[in-house]
């Protein structure tokens, strides 16, 4: 077996492959409203706290997309629930054009259609995982896994690029207008999707079918360390309401720069996943995802030291890398971990703490940020981070000895 990404789902599934080609692009679309939103918001007040609110504003409704969208993907057709929130991003999308193409911007309006996006992405997310699972046999699960991380750290890359170019050559309202477009492609790609049946007929939707997801984690060891691993490194370590102010003043760049700074993850990220081929020979994922999360941890707090903006992309880069293999293991411990007929619901329950980290951390970069000065509130994070990954090697000693190579849990269950 070779160390490259292995893309033989994308050549066997045709529907995974348009599924996953269609959203990369709408996620091109994405990552430019992402980087405009917050470049408008920071040259309007000057203050990275306004630029953290942005993710704590989105905090809530992002949580309650991801905890309805989980149950409604295990009660409904889940092509048609992701033509509804692609749908409903479009529109906010095109509301933060108009708000940008007017002589007064207001800034209440940026925060409402940030949280409406948010909301619709936390139901799209799980809802889109959980059709992914159902377009690939087992066997080629680790190998999808691999190559959505690598569709999508494709798009934060040539996202925030285009998205610095567009901001200094046509403006805010024309990145914007840019995202609009691209949903065009996802809503393709979904509609020549066939529906797929669910399994067992499906999960009414109600209640009782959200707390059962909650229910099915009580005791699964291995799936809370995963959640709790993501929230050690994004709450700690995630620094990206701080990327305006480094850019701007910290290293006096333009939009431009900004734009580098927010795809310089996702080039570590890419170049990682590239040679992701080897991820299937680990069999020992829990130690790898806390490994994965002591090295993003390195990496931030060399961002917060670094003198030069070559070295500050670099040590950026250098976190991407370790994020996407601490993900590629996080996301195969908890696709072993549940049967399909939660899968919807558990991958709501993930996506909903992917969701908070970030905008969490970017909340607790900007209060920091605020109180002691940018450089100590990336540096303090990035140590968190390592100190955080050896307390859960200490601690939680099931997640660090996890084995991809025995049989998960519910498959013990179903041989007793």
């Amino acid at each position: 077996m070779g160390v490259f990404v292995d893309i033989t789902p994308l050549r066997r599934f045709p529907q995974f492959r348009r599924l996953w080609i269609g959203y990369v692009v709408s996620l091109l679309g994405s990552q430019i409203t992402i980087v405009a939103v917050s470049y408008q918001i920071y040259r309007m007040t000057g203050s990275s706290l306004d630029v953290g609110l942005i993710s704590l504003v989105q905090l809530g409704p992002a949580l309650v997309g991801s905890l309805l969208g989980g149950p409604l993907a295990d009660a409904m057709d889940r092509r048609r629930l992701l033509i509804i929130t692609q749908v409903i991003m479009a529109f906010a999308s095109v509301g933060l054009a108009l708000n940008a193409s007017s002589h007064h911007p207001a800034m209440w309006l940026i925060y409402v259609l940030a949280a409406v996006t948010a909301g619709a992405n936390g139901c799209d997310s799980p809802t889109r995982m959980a059709l992914m699972i159902t377009l690939v046999d087992r066997e080629s699960l680790a190998a999808a896994s691999s190559i959505r991380q690598l569709l999508q750290q494709l798009s934060y890359i040539v996202g925030p690029v285009v998205a610095g170019a567009l901001l200094a050559l046509s403006g805010l309202a024309g990145a914007y207008w840019v995202d609009v477009a691209t949903f065009g492609a996802a809503l393709l790609a979904l509609v020549s999707i066939s529906s797929v049946p669910l399994a067992g007929g499906g999960r009414k939707f109600g209640l009782s079918s959200i707390v059962e997801g909650f229910t099915f984690l009580r005791g699964k060891r291995a799936i809370q360390a995963c959640f709790i691993a993501d929230l050690n490194a994004t709450v700690l370590g995630m620094p990206t309401a701080l990327f305006p102010a480094i850019a701007l003043t910290k290293f006096h760049g333009g939009a431009h720069f900004l734009g580098l700074l927010y795809a310089a993850p996702t080039v570590g990220s890419f170049s990682m996943a590239l040679l992701s081929g080897w991820t299937s020979r680990v069999i020992h994922q829990g130690r790898a995802v806390l490994v994965a999360i002591a090295l993003w941890g390195v990496a931030i707090a060399g961002f917060g030291f670094a003198s030069s903006s070559l070295l500050a992309l670099g040590c950026i880069a250098c976190a991407g890398a370790a994020d996407v293999i601490s993900a590629v293991f996080r996301n195969l411990i908890i696709q072993r971990e549940v049967p399909d007929e939660m899968r919807g619901r558990l991958s709501a329950i993930q996506i909903g703490v992917i969701n908070a980290g970030p905008r969490l951390g970017n909340g607790e970069a900007g209060l920091v940020a605020g109180a002691f000065g940018v450089n100590f509130s990336v540096i303090s994070g990035g140590l968190g981070c390592i100190l955080g990954a050896l307390v859960m090697a200490r601690f939680l000693p099931e997640f660090l000895h996890y084995r991809g190579d025995l049989p998960s849990s519910h498959e013990r269950a179903l041989t007793k």
